[in-house]
């Protein structure tokens, strides 16, 4: 990589975005828990292992650690050496010897209007019931625990109730395909799947149960299925195999009071695969120790929460997104979280600014790709309602375009919420690129790494870019909430994340970026979805943020095919928004040649009505490149639709 990316052949937006800086308000500085973010920054460059160690002091321990920091077998580091914990005594059990006992901890509402709330006791009763229920089915430290069910509060419990006890979930969003919940089963060999009959999205169920069976029979490796009854639906239950959740915590062995395992700071928490684009999925292996450090304190700091707000993260619990931001890092710091079953835009357009109002959400966390979605509906329908509760919003999963950034900042936060948009993923357990409350603001930049993370921009031998440079996003430095490995095959691990730069001993991220004369990081997009031009490098994130420029465009994907003249030309697939006169081809080629230049232009660009994503949202460029170029499709089980 090393394509300058200044100069008029770029795209104006993001140009005149990095340009463009929104300062914090003065009441979400004076109020935020650090108001001089460089000089946290600085310190943790100083000593990153006292730093942590500082972060690590706010949580509680069965015992304390001998050593902060083992490399000694990079890149298979250890943190927190010696150290006795369980991520769940910080979550649950530390909380009920305080005031928090009968704070509310998980507010959830159904689809259809349904509501329930759990205190931190009462979440506590019902994770050691269903504890002393796996305990009863032979689950023990160790082993593993496949969960498959929708946004219900009995996922949450599950995965807590998992930890408690030693064992390791492996949570499949429940909506994959028969084949992605088998080939996971199998991989990580559970013997227990905690499952639903049904869930609910756009007022039709979802047949959990169903595919639930078929992949136990596929796998061959479960012993036990558990299903909570949800839609009601009938089901196929096999006698001996499969038992009701209710009907279980029903039993006298599902008692009140369960011990937390003691674990080792470095004992397994959690499988969790990523999306499987490119060949197997990989099964990320996250620890107790190192991980519930990280993921409290990026919560703490980059959303400022206070013992008076109402979180909602928006995602699912079963990606990583859920697994630190929805379960565990709102429980340890002791936080009120709300949790929806529903989809954003059902049954109308104005859901999830309801809920807002409704329950007087104070922090918003969600992916892009919904903000857009809830842009082609128009300003009405989020302006029905008061989202005066409001103080901060924040962004996850893939690159803002400036435009949509302008339009969450202006419409939903009403010009007085900052937002926090987040760069990490499923293998760094947390935040990594991100904001603060206090840190002026840039639409459609992540700003810079987080205090303790060193992060650079570099070229293929390792060079540091120059400002406005692209090149490959590496870490330089290990951090705490960092996977360990993949399960059950460390020499993936080894060759996926640490072979190009292993001389350096980085981390490589798979993502390209570049930064600008402030350093600032503009995160450009997966690797595989920087574009090669006619020599030119071009992100598909750029290319669709111009065409989302358009006032008739909401979301648009921009892939490469190849070209016998200039190595690849640009497709484009736009979805327009509501109630919008399409524009001609021409018109929208010539709107992205004034906004990026010739060399941007689409060859093709074709109107769609919906773009191939995975359940967390991301395009799926892959699957419109095989479609474009009359390829095969390959595994498709991570698609929404």
């Amino acid at each position: 990589m090393g394509i300058n990316v200044g100069g008029d052949d770029r795209i104006q937006d993001i140009v005149e975005a990095e340009h463009e800086v929104y300062e914090p308000p003065a009441s979400v500085v004076e109020s935020a828990h650090v108001q001089k973010w460089e000089e946290m920054r600085a310190e943790a460059e100083a000593d990153l292992e006292a730093f942590w160690a500082e972060r690590a002091g706010e949580l509680e321990w069965y015992e304390q650690w001998d050593q902060v920091l083992d490399d000694g077998e990079a890149p298979f580091y250890k943190w927190f050496v010696g150290a006795k914990t369980n991520l769940v005594h910080n979550a649950l059990d530390r909380h009920l010897k305080t005031w928090r006992k009968n704070k509310l901890a998980l507010i959830w509402e159904g689809e259809g209007g349904e509501k329930r709330t759990f205190s931190y006791y009462a979440l506590s009763r019902e994770v050691c019931k269903f504890a002393n229920v796996l305990k009863s089915m032979g689950v023990k430290k160790g082993d593993r625990v496949t969960i498959y069910m929708g946004r219900i509060p009995e996922l949450v419990i599950a995965m807590l109730a998992t930890a408690k006890i030693g064992a390791m979930h492996s949570v499949v969003y429940g909506g994959f395909s028969t084949e992605a919940l088998a080939e996971r089963i199998e991989d990580a060999r559970s013997r227990v799947l905690v499952t639903a009959d049904g869930g609910w999205i756009r007022g039709k169920t979802v047949n959990l149960k169903e595919i639930a069976n078929e992949a136990v029979r596929r796998s061959g490796y479960v012993e036990h299925v558990i299903t909570v009854k949800r839609t009601e639906q009938d089901v196929e239950m096999v006698t001996g195999r499969d038992f009701w959740y209710d009907d279980l915590l029903g039993l006298p062995v599902a008692e009140q009071r369960c011990e937390t395992e003691v674990m080792d700071a470095e004992d397994p928490l959690f499988i969790l695969y990523t999306s499987g684009t490119t060949g197997k999925p990989k099964g990320v292996l996250h620890t107790h120790g190192g991980y519930q450090v990280y993921i409290s304190t990026t919560l703490k700091y980059v959303f400022d929460l206070k013992d008076d707000d109402r979180w909602w993260c928006a995602a699912d619990p079963g990606w990583i997104t859920g697994h630190s931001y929805i379960v565990y890092g709102p429980l340890i710091l002791g936080a009120t979280s709300f949790m929806y079953e529903g989809a954003p835009d059902y049954p109308y357009p104005n859901r999830w600014w309801s809920l807002i109002e409704r329950y007087g959400i104070t922090v918003f966390y969600t992916a892009p790709t919904a903000i857009r979605g809830l842009m082609r509906y128009g300003d009405s329908w989020p302006n029905r309602h008061s989202l005066s509760s409001l103080r901060l919003l924040g962004t996850v999963g893939e690159p803002i375009n400036p435009e949509a950034w302008r339009w969450y900042h202006k419409v939903i936060g009403r010009e007085k919420c900052p937002i926090m948009d987040t760069w990490w993923q499923t293998e760094t357990g947390g935040f990594m690129i991100t904001p603060l409350p206090v840190t002026p603001l840039k639409p459609g930049s992540a700003t810079k790494p987080f205090p303790g993370i060193v992060a650079d921009v570099v070229d293929e031998e390792g060079n540091s870019c120059d400002p406005n440079e692209d090149g490959y996003l590496v870490i330089k430095r290990p951090w705490p909430g960092m996977l360990r490995t993949v399960y059950g095959d460390p020499d993936r691990y080894v060759e996926q994340y640490w072979s190009r730069y292993a001389d350096q001993g980085w981390y490589l991220t798979g993502d390209s970026a570049r930064k600008d004369d402030d350093g600032y990081f503009w995160i450009i997009g997966r690797i595989d979805d920087v574009l090669k031009v006619s020599g030119y490098r071009l992100g598909t994130a750029e290319v669709e943020s111009a065409l989302v420029s358009h006032a008739a465009v909401a979301e648009a994907a921009a892939i490469g095919v190849p070209d016998e003249l200039k190595g690849n030309v640009i497709h484009a697939f736009c979805i327009l928004r509501q109630g919008v006169e399409r524009p001609s081809i021409d018109k929208l080629k010539s709107h992205v040649r004034s906004e990026m230049g010739p060399i941007a232009v689409p060859a093709h660009i074709e109107y769609v009505d919906s773009l191939p994503k995975t359940r967390s949202g991301k395009i799926m460029r892959r699957v419109l490149k095989a479609q474009a170029t009359g390829q095969e499709v390959g595994d498709i089980s991570t698609l929404a639709d």
